[in-house]
């Protein structure tokens, strides 16, 4: 079966090295994110001699002659970032498949790894579906789990989910080449399914009200690759990288965000149920960069976060100006 593949990054990469170890297959050329050309991906295009293509617009007419000349069964999609369009759908007789991390009705739309630790899950998965024009809501082909443990964190989940992909679209594609594929709706699922945002600057910024539990998914699913959880700390930005469930913590009030105590291993802080251990803080530079990663010794009483009582007042005297 020959297929054109449309992709970017190392999720892409992995899964065309299955896909390649596999005889039913052929590669007939690759197309790279117009915005941002993956070099790694013009590099296998040029191992295998086929043509690598950047387009602005892959639903164009320019460009479904250009890909209609190779004559191939089916597309398929890994993380490639174009909307695509009813006649390019139909272009080829397989039509167009995509790999999506999440578990299909649920975690459409972006950022998905972040959202299910934040939502505390305790497993996400991933899912061959065919593409409509709908936003992630074509029928499923195949769908696979993988577990969430207390010590994942963004960086261990997208590992987990590079090789998940990279395992289940050749199988997809051979259970197509063969006509064995299914094709479940996903109404049948769920009628109803969710969608998830894409994450913007300004949604890392950590809320110290959050109970325990919610105050870690949070600082877990924003640990580097991610931008890390934010918070303010002697009037600058702090990045907080990681983050611990103190066992048989007990429940009081008190002002969430305070220093309540401290070891070798980081700094225990005031949540909004009990407590939580910071084990690894960094100073964001100018750029945004995170810089002087530490385990925190920040004294006893200090507090995280916003100032409230300065926020108010600065808020009075701007009201106050004429």
């Amino acid at each position: 079966m020959k297929l054109g593949y449309f992709g970017d990054g190392p999720w892409s990469h992995k899964a065309l090295d299955r896909i390649l170890e596999n005889p039913e297959l052929e590669v007939a050329f690759i197309v790279a994110r117009y915005d941002k050309a993956d070099p790694v991906l013009g590099q296998y295009a040029q191992r295998l001699g086929v043509p690598f293509y950047l387009h602005p617009d892959v639903n164009s007419s320019e460009f479904l002659g250009i890909a209609g000349a190779h004559c191939c069964d089916i597309y398929v999609s890994m993380s490639f970032n174009q909307i695509l369009r009813k006649q390019i759908l139909e272009s080829v007789p397989h039509g167009f498949i995509n790999c999506h991390a999440g578990a299909l009705p649920f975690y459409r739309g972006r950022n998905i790894l972040n959202w299910a630790l934040i939502n505390g899950e305790s497993r996400f998965g991933v899912t061959v579906h065919y593409v409509d024009e709908g936003i992630d809501t074509g029928d499923i082909i195949l769908q696979r789990f993988a577990e969430i443990t207390d010590s994942d964190d963004y960086a261990t989940l997208l590992d987990k989910a590079i090789d998940l992909c990279a395992s289940i679209l050749p199988d997809a594609l051979s259970q197509i080449a063969r006509g064995e594929q299914q094709r479940i709706s996903q109404s049948s699922i769920h009628p109803v399914g969710f969608y998830c945002s894409q994450r913007r600057p300004g949604d890392e910024w950590i809320d110290w009200s959050l109970p325990s539990r919610n105050l870690h998914n949070f600082v877990r699913a924003l640990t580097t690759p991610g931008p890390g959880a934010r918070t303010i700390f002697n009037d600058k930005d702090l990045a907080v990288l990681r983050s611990e469930l103190i066992v048989d913590a007990p429940l009081y009030y008190d002002r969430p965000g305070t220093v309540v105590g401290r070891d070798a291993s980081g700094i225990v802080v005031k949540t909004g149920d009990a407590t939580v251990r910071i084990t690894k803080v960094a100073d964001v530079a100018s750029d945004g960069s995170l810089v002087n990663e530490r385990t925190p010794a920040f004294r006893m009483g200090s507090v995280l976060g916003f100032d409230t009582l300065a926020m108010v007042a600065a808020m009075r005297e701007r009201r106050s100006r004429p």
